[in-house]
């Protein structure tokens, strides 16, 4: 399957990098300007994956399909956006393996891509300031399109962009948004065993547990 894989794209949050910290950090600084009790990093982790909007939504009512208070949530928005863009890496780090593994795929002339649902003015100076950024020949945001994951729009607009089949780019992602929109818009999915998504195995056409194993996974395949 991943023998014919000329371009790979990756989810952000819980696949590249750590950001869980900085998440929580802002989810509870708005919460306490509201008068609520802190969540814990593992709540807002559950919170996590279907951009900004809805997880102001979530980590204000602290449930999955919350929906908060018109007035509130906008309110919510505005402050959580300010810190979150005032604090963006204190604590965000890549994971595991990113830089050596992206260092191995950039050797192998693979051209690279970020599929994120987070807005494209946190992700953009995120990767920018954790020196990642130079990687990735495209950096698509949740509000960077029309739709964003699920939807197959991201990665058909990725794909047409590096001039790949949509069968010949791979997504690689820790969250049912990421499969689904591989799914739907025909391209293997490569799942990671760690972050903050909620994938059962046999979700993905792989599972790996850190982002260096993509080289031998495409190297074995193409052997």
């Amino acid at each position: 399957m991943f023998s014919s894989i000329e371009a790979l794209a990756f989810d952000l949050d819980g696949t590249l990098v750590d950001s869980l910290p900085d998440l929580a950090a802002a989810a509870n600084a708005m919460r306490e300007h509201f008068g609520l009790p802190r969540l814990t990093d593992a709540r807002v982790a559950g919170h996590v994956g279907d951009g900004l909007a809805k997880l102001v939504h979530r980590t204000l009512t602290d449930e999955r399909d919350g929906v908060a208070e018109p007035a509130r949530w906008e309110a919510g928005l505005a402050f959580f956006a300010r810190h979150y863009r005032e604090h963006l890496a204190d604590l965000t780090r890549p994971y595991a393996g990113v830089v050596e593994a992206l260092e191995l795929l950039r050797a192998r002339r693979l051209p690279l891509a970020v599929v994120t649902n987070k807005p494209a003015a946190f992700a953009m100076p995120l990767l920018e300031q954790l020196g990642l950024a130079g990687y990735f020949s495209l950096i698509l945001g949740g509000d960077s399109l029309p739709e964003k994951k699920p939807s197959a729009l991201p990665l058909t607009h990725t794909a047409e962009v590096l001039g790949v089949a949509p069968a010949k780019l791979a997504m690689v992602g820790d969250s049912i948004n990421d499969v689904l929109a591989a799914r739907a818009a025909g391209c293997p999915v490569v799942a990671v065993s760690y972050g903050y998504g909620d994938l059962a195995d046999g979700d993905a056409d792989a599972t790996i547990g850190n982002l260096v194993e993509l080289y031998d996974l495409l190297k074995n395949d193409r052997a």
